[in-house]
């Protein structure tokens, strides 16, 4: 019996995954638990692991999209502990045709270090993005091997000759210029010819047709190298999509207020050794402002709502999500039951996504479900901007740096510390006084905290 290998759902607003890279070449045996597979949406890489051992046969080949649900793989259940396997049967009847020619450019036995190249004077590092080959992998010289990022250029090594490769340095990893990454065993033919007579990745069997005596950065360049041209990544590309879409199927307004932020600072700071004593983290903002959208989102529902088709689906819970900004880009973890936490409890959740996310470890489900944003581009020191919605939420609100500026109180010029608010909303479904009013009770909250704590 054959056991599925699905794209899983991931919230309202995906649709759809890229299959980055398999981690087991096909028809290889695999164990329950063992990764299988990293998928990549517009917000988070994830790893999918075997529900089942057995052996595995690939459907789709890494490198491309697929809708959520899609069967991207089957596992023979049951075949990993035996070697009575039908598959191999039918693959050496392809054998006459893949007699390899010897192409290896050094003696047999040889090993070939596969290094970091150098870039350019001002590039000292670069980050391992992507391996085209597995390991242990029979690649023919000129063979696309791994794909390496730094901050200016992407570039692509080939094999220097023929062999099987050795990784040693995994995806995702910052390495420095000539640091070795793996090894090349020079061989004229593949140790087994079965795996050669299969099937081959399309992804793995792309060569240059150009000689290689030495690896580069492959860049392309206009106007006696004024510019520089690289490729999206597909990760960047989707995050486009999605912002596009936002973008063309609502009808997105933003209104601006801006709040003093005294009655906050003040009250973190008589409260924040004693908060930090019982509950273990600090009080920061990010749970006041959580807070004061919970009680906005109750005093005026239409914006805890959102479109499908001709109707409108009104939310009485109070899932945030909270932006946070990794290297891969920005994502949106949702806290989950807001209005029932207390502000230690958001607290902690947030740092615990935050960590989670420079692990790479955030789940797929903690992206989904969320019914209002809240995105803080004040800590990269942004004084106001438009932020775009979430979809399908219907509102999004961004918080901005703290300045101090002369305000005009009771008649008096004094400096306050103040922070510009946005609210971006969809007119479709939310009015401009119902936006402009849920703005005011946010500002109001925060100006009076000890209210908003009781609810006021």
């Amino acid at each position: 019996m054959s056991h599925q290998i699905k794209i899983p759902p991931v919230g309202e607003s995906v649709v759809s995954a890229l299959v980055a890279r398999w981690h087991i070449a096909d028809g290889a045996t695999v164990e329950k638990g063992q990764t299988l597979v990293t998928l990549e949406t517009d917000k988070v890489s994830n790893e999918l692991e075997a529900e089942v051992a057995g052996t595995v046969s690939i459907t789709v080949e890494d490198g491309e999209e697929v809708e959520i649900g899609t069967v991207i793989g089957l596992i023979a259940a049951g075949a990993a502990s035996g070697g009575s396997a039908p598959a191999p049967a039918p693959e050496t009847q392809a054998a006459p045709q893949a007699t390899p020619t010897p192409v290896a450019s050094g003696p047999t036995g040889e090993k070939i270090d596969i290094v970091v190249p150098a870039a350019g004077e001002s590039i000292t590092s670069a980050t391992v993005a992507a391996w085209v080959v597995s390991n242990n992998d029979f690649v023919k010289k000129g063979q696309v091997l791994v794909t390496l990022d730094t901050d200016k250029v992407s570039s692509e090594l080939e094999a220097e000759a023929s062999g099987v490769v050795s990784i040693e340095v995994s995806e995702g990893t910052e390495v420095s210029i000539g640091e070795k990454l793996g090894s090349i065993a020079v061989s004229e033919t593949p140790a087994s010819p079965a795996p050669v007579a299969s099937d081959p990745k399309p992804v793995k069997a792309v060569a240059s047709a150009l000689p290689a005596p030495a690896p580069k950065l492959q860049v392309v360049q206009d106007d006696d190298s004024r510019v520089t041209r690289r490729k999206m990544t597909p990760l960047r590309r989707k995050i486009a999509q999605h912002l596009v879409n936002a973008q063309q199927t609502a009808a997105i307004l933003t209104t601006f207020n801006e709040v003093d932020m005294s009655a906050v600072m003040n009250l973190r700071k008589s409260v924040q050794e004693d908060f930090v004593g019982k509950h273990g983290v600090k009080l920061g903002f990010m749970s006041l402002f959580t807070k004061a959208v919970v009680q906005g989102l109750k005093d005026v529902p239409s914006i805890n709502a959102r479109i499908e088709g001709n109707e409108i689906i009104e939310n009485h819970f109070y899932d945030i999500g909270i932006a946070i900004g990794t290297e891969k880009g920005l994502i949106v973890p949702v806290v989950r039951d807001c209005d029932q936490k207390s502000f230690a409890q958001i607290e902690k959740d947030i740092i615990e996504y935050a960590v989670r996310s420079k692990e790479g470890k955030i789940d797929l489900s903690d992206l989904s479900g969320g019914v209002f944003t809240i995105s803080n581009g004040g800590v990269y020191g942004s004084l106001l901007s438009t932020p775009i919605l979430n979809p399908p939420q219907s509102g999004i609100l961004g918080m901005h740096t703290i300045q101090q500026r002369p305000m005009a109180v009771d008649g008096k010029v004094e400096i306050r510390p103040m922070m510009y608010l946005a609210l971006s909303y969809d007119h479709r479904l939310v009015d401009g006084k119902e936006a402009v009013t849920f703005l005011i009770r946010i500002k109001d909250c925060l100006e009076n905290p000890t209210r908003m704590m009781l609810e006021m």
